[in-house]
């Protein structure tokens, strides 16, 4: 068997010849260490790009998330709703803070949270008397969440959304940016993100004062004094300018991103979306999604071959393919926490967990190593 000696990678950073003069002007103004004139312009550029009033530039979405539900009073013995078909760093700062998880199923037709669930969460909740402190909506795979059905029902109840838009930056939903909806709004700058400053991530919001708090916290919440002084809890949040000056190359290319990462999912389409048994996440109706990752299902009896063992295979051709993510209800660290499907009788994302995978995605994929990735992956379907 002949395997493939270059590695296709899933995702990997892709620089846009910005970076390295931004890099160097931090370099020679000695702004190396977290704070500087970087992260002041970031901030600005990348709220000015999604249209917000300010942002807040962290080390990480997490930390972001984190920020988020300590602004909104989210303590011990609080439930946050979250959506649980994504990566286990939506949910880790609920449990930071205390509160316990419940978990909402995705919608077949956006692979996002599902209203449906939402809705019935919400009723459940109401009947006991315990209210959500806030609800954390994740958008998936470069796709916004139907937001304005999701935070009509939240409105509704009065509860606050965190916009866990991590990997949905650039993405779009009725003429809005994604991350824009909720209180507050989240991205991530890590290594495989359609942007990146190698890790990294940014807050934002409309309401500057809680963005100031934040920001605040976020530097360990030294008091205002002539000596260390420190009244109130904080962290080592804060992004370097070093970091920030990456950020700041790569934002200037983010539109030319989206269009090669939306070029690429059209290649896999017209390629594979005839094979019985194979089906894209759709692009819902209401916004672009950006494509961050080409994610589709594989259906076993219709295609003699898991999405499991098709992730296999491609690994060993040097193909770097991925599972979507396992739902965080059936995570252990999880386990027992409650749950709302979007059928009575059936979780979809369940579902798409089970024969769902993520292909080669990347802004910087060649055509050529595109074609291989097809070819190795009609191989694995005979």
């Amino acid at each position: 068997m002949i395997v493939l000696k270059k590695r296709i990678y899933l995702s990997p950073p892709h620089m846009g010849g910005h970076e390295e003069q931004l890099v160097a002007e931090a370099f020679a103004s000695n702004w190396i260490a977290p704070l500087g004139p970087h992260v002041d312009a970031f901030e600005r550029e990348l709220a000015d790009f999604v249209g917000v009033a300010g942002a807040v530039a962290l080390s990480s979405g997490t930390a972001a998330i984190h920020l988020a539900l300590r602004l909104l009073g989210v303590g011990p013995g609080d439930t946050v709703f979250c959506s649980s078909l994504t990566f286990v760093a939506s949910a880790n700062p609920i449990l930071y803070q205390g509160a316990d998880p419940v978990f909402i199923d995705s919608d077949p037709e956006t692979w996002n949270m599902s209203p449906a669930a939402l809705e019935r969460a919400f009723i459940d909740a109401e009947k006991k008397g315990r209210l959500p402190k806030a609800v954390i909506v994740v958008s998936l795979y470069g796709q916004s969440a139907d937001m304005p059905s999701l935070m009509a029902i939240c409105n509704r109840y009065g509860v606050p959304v965190i916009e866990d838009a991590a990997e949905s930056l650039g993405a779009t939903c009725r003429g809005r940016a994604s991350g824009t909806f909720g209180k507050f709004g989240v991205y991530s700058f890590n290594g495989n993100k359609i942007i990146t400053t190698s890790g990294g991530g940014m807050l934002v919001s409309d309401n500057l004062a809680a963005l100031e708090k934040a920001r605040f916290w976020a530097t360990q919440a030294r008091d205002p004094a002539r000596h260390y002084q420190h009244s109130e809890l904080g962290y080592n949040y804060r992004l370097s300018n070093v970091l920030a000056a990456i950020g700041r190359g790569q934002l200037r290319v983010i539109e030319d991103r989206i269009r090669a990462r939306r070029s690429v999912f059209n290649r896999y389409y017209e390629a594979l979306s005839g094979i019985d048994g194979i089906e894209f996440m759709p692009e819902a109706p209401y916004g672009r999604s950006t494509r961050w990752l080409t994610a589709l299902t594989v259906e076993p009896a219709r295609c003699g071959v898991t999405a499991a063992q098709v992730v296999d295979e491609l690994a060993v051709q040097n193909i770097e393919a991925r599972p979507v993510w396992k739902p965080l209800h059936l995570q252990p660290l999880f386990r027992g926490k409650a749950y709302y499907s979007h059928y009575i009788d059936g979780s979809v994302s369940d579902r798409l967990f089970e024969n769902g995978l993520c292909l080669p995605s990347g802004s910087n994929l060649t055509e050529d190593d595109q074609e291989m990735v097809i070819k190795q992956f009609k191989k694995c379907l005979k």
